[in-house]
């Protein structure tokens, strides 16, 4: 297995000086030009407020100081028990303060269920996605080393994201016209906790088609985050990541759809879910980081071809070639998809040896653009 690299020690574009944002800066673009006054405020408000998080975070790497583990030890302590998980949950009241100062300590792994919706989603979230990662990959948190989870809720006013900040999770409480809560989609706490996996394996640089696989993971494992907290084969799942985020105003069902990129919203003040699914769709650009949340739509179509080809749990043969080709030595940071979907190619053949099931994975490649067998993935 790769050796994890020490936190805060990689590239802004690269490592945990990036802080992975669930709704991508061009919808906040789209809400500034479109929206009314009050939604040009709170989508600004978040678009400064995501900058100076991520300015903090590079900050914090060139000086190569993790401020968390420094000024709060305790939530950085010792490991649980193999297979454990420790959560606990932080309230920040509205605070616009840096969330390196996390608040009051609402809820400890173990206390019983609050009276804030928000805390106990959190809280249910983080559990869920460790039991994912334990059930079916033996990932003993998102470090593979019983990494503490820890969630902060009801950052900043009106705050339309969440986070995986390199060590935790934040959520803002949305601002209730456009965005709902953020803790109310598991799929998204499972993705944005994704991003911790990915940073402590492959630590894809999030910057054009290394980016979008790293969205892309996070998406494929979101979804299987849900699908395995309530049981859902391939065929009954629905794909989407962000459902329940988006408010009855808003004309769309989610974030993102895995099933059918390019179609999960199409709104006035939003704009229209911009996702291909296919490389002769692919976007080029220099917003987002190279299009990571657009251009991820083609991979994530690739894994739900290649799940319901397969049938069954998703989270178990699809699931484990996705994780094996994360943990693959040879994937390297800057890996385009090609290069992944050959460490998918070199995963299905040493797992499930035999031409079946690697054969089902070549044609989901191929229906999205990318050719194995050119880069000699067999």
């Amino acid at each position: 297995m790769r050796t994890p690299s020490p936190l805060c020690r990689h590239s802004a574009v690269g490592g945990c000086s990036t802080i992975f944002c669930i709704i991508p800066p061009q919808v906040f673009d789209n809400i500034a030009r479109r929206g009314d006054d009050q939604q040009r405020a709170w989508a600004l408000d978040t678009l400064q407020r995501d900058q100076s998080l991520r300015t903090a975070r590079l900050q914090n790497t060139l000086v190569g100081v993790p401020p968390q583990r420094a000024a709060y030890p305790l939530r950085f302590g010792a490991a649980p028990a193999l297979g454990q998980v420790n959560r606990t949950i932080f309230d920040m009241h509205g605070s616009e303060a840096d969330a390196d100062v996390p608040g009051k300590i609402v809820r400890r792994e173990g206390d019983g269920p609050t009276a804030d919706g928000a805390a106990d989603e959190a809280y249910d979230g983080l559990g869920a996605t460790f039991d994912l990662y334990w059930a079916a990959c033996k990932r003993n948190s998102i470090d593979d080393n019983g990494l503490p989870l820890h969630g902060i809720v009801h950052y900043g006013q009106n705050y339309d994201n969440a986070f995986w900040d390199g060590q935790e999770m934040i959520f803002g409480d949305g601002d209730g016209q456009l965005f709902t809560r953020f803790t109310v989609s598991l799929d998204v706490i499972g993705h944005e906790l994704t991003h911790g996996v990915t940073q402590h394996t492959a630590n894809l640089q999030y910057l054009g088609q290394s980016g979008a696989l790293n969205e892309s993971i996070s998406d494929v494992f979101g979804s299987l985050v849900k699908q395995y907290k309530i049981k859902q084969s391939a065929d009954q799942a629905d794909w989407l990541i962000g459902e329940g985020l988006l408010t009855p105003n808003i004309h769309g069902k989610a974030l993102r759809s895995m099933a059918e990129p390019g179609t999960a919203y199409d709104d006035p003040v939003l704009g229209k879910d911009d996702q291909p699914a296919h490389m002769k769709d692919y976007v080029e650009t220099t917003q987002d980081n190279g299009g990571v949340h657009t251009n991820s739509g083609i991979p994530n179509h690739a894994f739900y071809l290649f799940a319901t080809s397969l049938g069954g749990n998703a989270w178990e043969d699809a699931g484990s070639v996705w994780y094996s080709a994360l943990r693959d030595p040879r994937l390297q940071p800057t890996a385009q998809f090609i290069q992944f979907a050959s460490a998918t190619s070199r995963a299905a053949n040493r797992l499930y040896p035999g031409d079946e099931v690697g054969g089902q994975l070549r044609e989901a490649w191929n229906k999205v653009g990318i050719d194995i067998t050119r880069a000699g993935g067999n």
